[in-house]
């Protein structure tokens, strides 16, 4: 018997491994949105800090259509969502900034408000009568790239429009290893198995969403509980359905909006299940205020001073949860066990239950990264922030890429941080209290979802692509 290549005892192994995860019922290697802990981080592993379009790409499969999820993994299974459109789609454009520009070039002609909402809509929201749409589950191989089983789920004219920066597909499915769970926040919820056999759908209200932008916080589990929070412009809430049937289990209604900062009541930020010493508890982030519930649904706490349209999402690490306010307002650290209203005083004195409060330190789309003792926070514009998990206290503030727009949030591995741009470009940042730039790898696709990391393979969405990334050697 000869020996075995080294490559080819490492390709055998994680066959084994992904048999016996599969055998065994092990937990999902990267179940949900940002991954297991909702912090996207690998502590050790062979990954790789190098790529291109060619360079170290086991594989690149093409998406049909579009949606900004992100790649979830269980076993041997790589699971992400998109939508075809019959016909034309108003495409993506790079930055948050245009339709705002393109409101104050129509205001300096002297149209009407209800004149320049016409042209604005027309141009930059797709509505639901506007287009006929395939929305499809993908399940592929993911030492292939090769698909599975591609199921589709639902089909016909959306219930509610997008704006043309979102997706119809922008919420990433989770899994618990038996089921895969797909939410689309106007349409329902969708279980499949990990042979594509549907299990049950549970329908829901199509409910308004400012300006008909779209939807796009993802669901999360609480043991045989699936979590949705949806917050929109007739009747917010949060509620939890059982993982086997779909059957809803409890609901609570919220009413939370920002004090000053116009009526919207929408949000897009995915709930987090804390397990913390003291408890289990679901903290949300809504307009105007962080909430947390229980495993019932009943209020513990509440932090007011949120923006008014929430996109990072909560998560904890090393004992503390921290809570992203969205771009003009606080970054807060939260120790475990608080009750009631923890919003600062009159007199700015801050509640026995946070840890530190840094104002203005919250971003507008992408969520921070913890590891190795900070919290890397990047900035829709490309600035990137150092800043020290137990104190607040800032290390740096640098701009990566001038011009430049990020909505993925950043990642973490191997003593390096990686920001990956909407135009595809991912910036290597050594982590650490200096900043500093190692190196630049291009994509040249449109990205806006964050990847997932499974074993020694970095799995990235573009626009029309899901790359396999990993190491040759």
């Amino acid at each position: 018997m000869g020996i075995l290549h080294r490559d080819a005892i490492h390709v055998v192994s994680s066959m084994i491994a992904l048999n016996l995860a599969a055998a065994w019922g092990a937990e999902p290697e990267w179940p949900r949105f940002r991954g297991p802990d909702a912090n996207p981080v690998v502590a050790k592993g062979r990954l790789p800090e190098k790529w291109s379009k060619t360079e170290n790409v086991e594989w690149a499969a093409e998406i049909q259509g579009r949606g900004w999820s992100s790649p979830i993994v269980n076993g041997s299974n790589v699971f992400v969502t998109t939508v075809t459109t019959e016909g034309k789609s108003k495409t993506p454009q790079i930055g948050t900034e245009y339709s705002n520009e393109y409101v104050a070039e129509l205001m300096k002609q002297g149209l009407s408000e209800q004149e320049v909402l016409k042209r604005v809509t027309a141009r930059d929201i797709e509505l639901p009568k506007e287009v006929m749409l395939h929305y499809y589950l993908y399940c592929l191989d993911i030492q292939t790239g090769k698909v599975v089983w591609k199921r589709e789920f639902y089909s016909g004219q959306p219930p509610g429009g997008r704006h043309r920066k979102n997706s119809f597909a922008s919420e990433t499915p989770v899994t618990d290893g038996n089921l895969v769970y797909v939410y689309v926040a106007n349409l329902g919820l969708y279980a499949y198995d990990m042979k594509g056999t549907q299990v049950w759908h549970t329908p829901l209200e199509a409910y308004p969403i400012y300006l008909d932008f779209g939807t796009g916080g993802s669901p999360a589990l609480l043991g045989d509980l699936l979590l949705i929070v949806n917050d929109n412009e007739k009747q917010q809430f949060i509620a939890a359905f059982d993982t086997k049937s779909g059957k809803p289990v409890w609901r609570t209604n919220r009413d939370l909006a920002a004090k000053g900062d116009g009526p919207q009541r929408s949000a897009w930020v995915t709930p987090f299940v804390w397990k913390n010493p003291q408890r289990r508890e679901v903290v949300t982030v809504g307009p105007g205020a962080a909430v947390s519930y229980d495993v019932a649904g009943k209020e513990l706490w509440r932090l007011s001073g949120m923006s008014a349209i929430p996109i990072p999402s909560p998560f904890a690490y090393y004992g503390l949860l921290y809570v992203n306010g969205g771009k003009g307002k606080p970054l807060v650290a939260i120790k475990p066990g608080a009750t009631g209203d923890l919003t600062p005083g009159e007199d700015g004195k801050q509640s026995e239950f946070v840890a530190w409060s840094e104002p203005r330190r919250g971003t507008y789309l992408p969520t921070e990264v913890a590891y190795d003792g900070a919290l890397y926070v990047l900035s829709e514009t490309g600035i990137l922030s150092r800043i020290d998990a137990k104190t607040g206290k800032l290390s740096y503030r640098s701009r990566l890429d001038a011009g430049g727009a990020f909505t993925s949030s950043p990642w973490a591995y191997n003593g390096k941080v990686f920001c990956l741009s909407e135009e595809g470009k991912t910036f290597v940042i050594a982590a650490g209290e200096k900043f500093e730039l190692i190196r630049i790898n291009l994509l040249e696709e449109m990205a806006q979802a964050t990847p997932a990391i499974v074993g020694d393979r970095l799995l990235l969405r573009t626009e029309s692509r899901l790359y396999s990334i990993r190491n040759k050697n």
